[in-house]
């Protein structure tokens, strides 16, 4: 169970920090466009744009649902990571249960 277990939570744990940098690039991203520092007119911009919000919204929808209303404030981004953190370090504990 251990030579199973062991690397599939490995590979859980690469997955979650890989995903808690894309919600990151698409948070940095989004107050780049928003204060026209780049512009989504740029094509290459555009693409990562449209790649993170594909990739975070799913997540960050339910959230923003919950969350109250704070105007211009998006603190959903925030919850998602510290959710994420959580889950990772569940994920350590058992990796380090099992191993």
């Amino acid at each position: 169970m251990n030579v199973i277990l062991g690397p599939l939570l490995q590979v859980l744990l690469i997955a979650i920090e890989l995903y808690m940098w894309i919600v990151i690039i698409g948070v940095v991203l989004s107050w780049l466009v928003a204060f026209n520092v780049i512009n989504t007119s740029n094509r290459f911009v555009y693409m990562i744009g449209d790649f993170t919000y594909r990739l975070t919204e799913p997540l960050q929808a339910p959230i923003r649902r919950a969350l109250p209303n704070l105007g211009g404030l998006d603190l959903s981004p925030m919850v998602l990571i510290l959710g994420l953190i959580f889950v990772r370090g569940v994920i350590a504990n058992l990796y380090f249960r099992f191993v």
